[in-house]
């Protein structure tokens, strides 16, 4: 038979895709905008016939309707890291977590640690060699794909065919479903004053010929909007988004630089506009990778000059950081953070930092902390931190004692909580 004879054998409806799955498995979904929303809201339509299957994913964007405590005992979400769609019901108590770091994710799932026993993802178009490119986010879905019983692609044509270690082919593939549903777009945040101080303050340290790993949120977009006149970028990250295509216009991002793999970027799961979707299509400027090579401490870090920019929402005066919890409260999860944070300190001449508003609630809190909320989860430990950057200034941390972590740290607190902070410090005798 033809590949295309193949595909004709395996092409079939979403409902009926679904009904591949059975009671009690364990489906992988990817990242972000490679969630397959036919194949989803089949199984949101019967998730009533199903018995104790579990959806795990990282970063959900829409909110099916198998988000839904009543059905839990059905089809039960369960989250690597908490989207907007899966942030609620976490905090309710009746979506799981499953912790662990990104780059880790696949070796989880190929040592039988976490189940992987259906996949459900978008694909490109097939090729005229029988491959589909899962570039939108090859992350741990690849890793899923050598397990599971069965892979069901939702094929559309909007969706890139990235280039790199993302194919999957057809003999690997158990049902083919199509759509032409465009893909989820987002754009740039809005970027106010607070970060744009944390942005001006990151990209003075930002040497010409760097290697960038940007995190996501407004505080890392808002470093990357002051980039623009720097020379020889290059990008190693997990996330390509739209402030790095903007990067690449300006010609600031040229990859020359990169130690690896140069002439090259490399990501693990895209999530922006329409035009960075287009911009990835056969691009041989990017390759799409899984994140245990993204995001591997060892292979990251043996870029020169890699900076690692990601977002906290507390931290405490030896430096731990609180970027994924309020308390026992979840708000997203590890992901990346600490990865690219160990690779930034092994990296020749790296920088690793972690940025943040000096506030909270209108200045009503500081994040800057004498301890952290009781029952937050650490997500970068005291040991793996280095810079620490709000608009108020930087903390280098690495290498200090904790007295020393603690008088930078309150230097760069917001001015009204500092008095409050030194005598906290003293009553711990850190002062």
């Amino acid at each position: 038979m033809t590949f295309t004879q193949i595909y004709q054998s395996k092409r079939m409806s979403a409902g009926d895709a679904v009904r591949l799955v059975r009671n009690g498995d364990t489906i992988i979904v990817p990242t972000g905008a490679a969630e397959p929303a036919r194949l989803l809201s089949a199984l949101s339509e019967q998730r009533r016939d199903f018995h104790g299957v579990r959806v795990s994913q990282i970063l959900p964007i829409k909110k099916f309707d198998y988000f839904d405590p009543e059905t839990a005992g059905n089809v039960r979400p369960a989250a690597y890291f908490f989207g907007g769609p899966s942030r609620p019901g976490g905090q309710a108590g009746w979506i799981d977590y499953v912790p662990g770091h990104f780059s880790e994710l696949p070796k989880i799932i190929k040592d039988g640690l976490t189940p992987a026993d259906v996949v459900f993802s978008l694909a490109s178009t097939m090729d005229e060699e029988g491959y589909f490119s899962l570039g939108l986010a090859p992350d741990y879905t690849l890793a899923a794909v050598s397990k599971a019983r069965v892979v069901a692609l939702e094929v559309n044509p909007h969706v890139p065919y990235s280039l790199g270690a993302c194919r999957v082919h057809i003999s690997q593939v158990g049902a083919l479903v199509e759509s032409e549903d465009e893909l989820p777009a987002v754009g740039l945040p809005a970027i106010g004053a607070v970060q744009e101080a944390i942005g001006k303050y990151v990209a003075e340290m930002i040497p010409d010929g760097a290697t960038l790993q940007i995190g996501y949120g407004g505080i890392p977009d808002a470093v990357v909007m002051q980039l623009t006149h720097k020379r020889d970028l290059g990008i190693h990250t997990e996330m390509i988004g739209d402030g790095i295509l903007t990067l690449v216009e300006a010609g600031v991002v040229t990859n020359r630089k990169i130690t690896t793999h140069p002439g090259k970027m490399y990501a693990t799961f895209a999530l922006g506009s329409k035009k960075l979707y287009q911009f990835m299509h056969r691009n041989p400027m990017l390759e799409m990778h899984p994140v245990d090579i993204t995001n591997d401490p060892c292979l990251a870090g043996r870029n020169d000059q890699l900076i690692s920019i990601n977002a906290t929402m507390q931290v405490d005066f030896v430096g731990q950081c609180g970027s994924e919890t309020l308390g026992s409260a979840p708000i997203s999860g590890t992901g990346g953070q600490t990865d690219f944070a160990r690779a930034a300190n092994r990296s020749s001449g790296g920088k690793s930092f972690i940025v943040m508003p000096s506030t909270a609630k209108n200045d009503t809190i500081s994040r800057i902390m004498p301890t952290l909320t009781p029952g937050t989860h650490i997500s970068t430990s005291k040991n793996d931190v280095n810079y620490v950057v709000t608009e108020y200034g930087v903390a280098q941390l690495r290498g200090k004692s904790a007295f020393q972590r603690t008088q930078a740290l309150i230097n760069i607190a917001h001015p009204k909580f500092r008095d409050e902070l030194r005598e906290a410090a003293r009553k711990m005798r850190l002062m």
